[in-house]
C-alpha cells in the first residue's frame, strides 16, 4: 500500500519515535473500547443502584451505541479538514466529560448522558488509523494499522475483568474515575509526542452539517429499531415506524450527498469496488467477531446444573475472555507481514475464515463441562479478527484519497458497528426463541446456542467469499485529483 511521507513536523512540534507514536494511538483505542464493555458487569445491578426498571437501565448501553454512530462519520470528515490529531484530542474530551458524569450520576437519566457522551468519542480509532497514514514511514505503516486496530479488541475483553473486579472490591463509580484518568492520560501523551498531520489541502472548508444531521437521523432510527426491537416487539408500532423512518432518510441523505462537492461522506469514493465491498466484509466481520462475544460469556456464567453452563462468576468470566483480546494484538503483526506479501485482501479472507472455524469448532465443544473448550474457540475467532480488521483499513486506505482517508476509515468502523448491532438482534432472537426451562425461568438452550454458532460461522464463509472478491486496485495513478486553484464557489458547492 502506498503511503506519502510522514508529516514533517514544524519546530517546536512534538516529535517521537514511530514506534511510541503507534502505542500512544493503540493506547488510545484502548481507552476508548474500555468504555464499550465497561457498565456489562453492572448490567444486573443498574436498576437497584438506580431505582428504575431493567428497561430504563438498557439505555445506559444504547445511549453509547447510537453516539458512536452518530459522532463516528462527523468526526472523521472533520479531521480531514481539520486535522486527525486535533480531532483526536477533541474526541477525547466528551469522553472525560461523559466518565465524570457517569461517576457523578445518583439516578439513570444523567448516567444515561454521560454514557452518551462517552459514545462521542468512539472516533478515537478510526481517526489514530488515518493518522498513522500521515505520521508512520511507509515501511511500518502496515504493522501499525494492524495494531492499533486491534486495540478496540483488546480493549473490550480487558474490559471485562477489569470492570469486574473494581465492581466486586470497590465503588462501581471508581469504574469510571479511572476511565476519565487514562483518557487525560491519553491526551496528555499525544499532546507531547505525536506531530501534527496536515490538514488535507483539498477539502473545502465548509461542513456538511445537513448530511450529517440527516446520517445521524437516519443511523438512531435504523439503530434503535435493531437494538429495542426485541423489547419494543418486532411488529409494534414503535418498531415498524423506525425502520420505515429509516428507509425514508437513508435514500434522501444519499440523494442529497451526491448533490455536494464536498460532503460528509463522499459516495461515489464509497461506491469504489474496492471500497464497497471492503465495507461489506466489515458488516459480515462485525456480527462475525460479536455473536461469539454474545454466546460464550452466558456459556461460562450458565449454572453447572443445566448440563452446558459453567457456572463461573463474573470476574472469572471476564478472566477467561481476556486471553481472546490479546490474541488479536498478538496476531496483528503476523496479520501484518501476510499482507506484505500476499496483499490485505488476502488476509481478510484468511481472517473471516478464521473467524468461521472457530465457530465451527465450538459446536462439538458445547456442553463438553471444560471452560478450555470455550477458550480455544474465543482464540481462533479473535485471531481472525485480528487479521480482518488489520486488514480492512489498508485496503479502504489504498483505494481512496488522502484527503478522505479519516472520513473513509469512519464510515468503515460505522459498518463493522451496524454489523455487531444486527448480530446482537439476530443472536439476541435465536436465544430468546430456543429456550428451555430451568427452576421455571427460560434460559437459553443449549441447541439454541449451537443455532447462535452455525450462524456465526456462516457469516464468517460469507465474509470470506466477500474478501476474495473484492477488486484490488493495481493502478500507480495517484488518487489524490490536483488540488483546486481556487476555493469552489457556493453555486458549485450546491451544484
Amino acid at each position: 500500500m502506498e503511503s506519502p511521507p510522514p508529516a514533517t513536523a514544524s519546530p517546536g512540534a512534538p516529535t517521537a519515535h514511530p514506534g511510541s507514536i503507534v502505542g500512544i494511538l493503540a493506547f488510545a483505542g484502548i481507552v476508548a473500547a474500555l468504555t464499550q464493555t465497561l457498565v456489562v458487569p453492572l448490567i444486573a445491578q443498574l436498576p437497584t443502584l438506580f431505582d428504575t426498571s431493567a428497561s430504563n437501565a438498557s439505555w445506559v448501553i444504547t445511549a453509547t451505541l447510537l453516539a458512536a454512530a452518530v459522532s463516528t462519520p462527523v468526526a472523521g470528515r472533520l479531521g480531514d479538514m481539520y486535522g486527525k490529531r486535533r480531532m483526536l484530542l477533541v474526541s477525547l474530551v466528551p469522553l472525560i466529560l461523559g466518565s465524570v458524569v457517569c461517576a457523578l450520576s445518583s439516578s439513570v437519566i444523567p448516567m444515561i448522558a454521560g454514557r452518551g457522551l462517552q459514545g462521542l468519542g468512539m472516533g478515537v480509532v478510526p481517526l489514530g488509523i488515518s493518522l498513522l497514514r500521515d505520521v508512520v514511514p511507509a515501511e511500518k505503516l502496515g504493522p501499525s494499522i494492524a495494531i492499533m486496530s486491534a486495540s478496540m479488541g483488546v480493549g473490550g475483553a480487558l474490559g471485562l475483568p477489569f470492570a469486574a473486579a473494581i465492581a466486586e472490591n470497590t465503588s462501581w463509580r471508581v469504574l469510571f474515575w479511572v476511565v476519565a484518568a487514562l483518557a487525560l492520560a491519553v491526551g496528555a501523551l499525544i499532546l507531547a509526542l505525536v506531530p501534527a498531520d496536515r490538514p488535507a489541502t483539498t477539502v473545502a472548508g465548509r461542513f456538511d452539517l445537513p448530511g450529517a444531521i440527516g446520517l445521524g437521523a437516519a443511523l438512531i432510527a435504523l439503530l434503535l429499531a435493531v437494538s429495542k426491537g426485541a423489547d419494543w416487539g418486532w411488529g409494534s408500532a414503535t418498531t415498524l415506524t423506525l425502520f420505515a423512518a429509516a428507509l425514508v432518510l437513508l435514500p434522501t441523505w444519499g440523494w442529497w450527498e451526491l448533490r455536494l462537492r464536498d460532503p460528509l461522506v463522499d459516495l461515489r469514493v464509497t461506491a469504489r469496488p474496492q471500497v464497497l465491498m471492503t465495507n461489506t466484509a466489515s458488516i459480515l466481520v462485525g456480527f462475525a467477531m460479536y455473536a461469539q462475544s454474545l454466546v460464550v460469556p452466558q456459556l461460562l456464567q450458565l449454572p453447572e446444573a443445566t448440563g452446558y453452563g459453567l457456572g463461573r462468576s463474573m470476574l472469572a468470566m471476564g478472566l477467561w475472555m481476556a486471553p481472546a483480546g490479546l490474541m488479536m494484538m498478538a496476531m496483528s503483526p503476523v496479520g501484518a507481514k501476510l499482507s506484505a506479501a500476499k496483499g490485505p485482501k488476502v488476509t481478510l479472507a484468511v481472517g473471516s475464515l478464521l473467524i468461521a472455524a472457530g465457530y465451527g469448532l465450538s459446536v462439538p465443544l458445547i456442553g463438553s463441562g471444560s471452560p478450555w473448550s470455550l477458550l480455544i474457540v474465543t482464540l481462533v475467532c479473535n485471531s481472525g479478527v485480528g487479521f480482518a480488521y488489520g486488514a480492512m483499513p489498508a485496503l479502504i486506505m489504498s483505494a481512496v484519497p488522502q484527503s478522505e482517508t479519516a472520513s473513509a476509515n469512519s464510515f468503515n468502523a460505522l459498518m463493522r458497528s451496524i454489523g455487531t448491532s444486527f448480530a446482537a438482534a439476530v443472536i439476541g432472537v435465536v436465544l430468546a426463541r430456543m429456550t428451555t426451562d430451568f427452576g421455571g425461568f427460560p434460559l437459553p438452550s443449549e441447541n439454541g446456542f449451537r443455532v447462535a454458532m452455525l450462524i456465526g460461522c456462516g457469516v464468517g464463509l460469507a465474509a470470506a467469499l466477500v474478501a476474495a472478491l473484492i477488486p484490488v486496485r493495481t493502478t500507480k495513478a495517484p488518487l489524490d485529483p490536483p488540488a483546486p486553484t481556487t476555493a469552489p464557489t457556493r453555486a458549485h458547492q450546491e451544484a
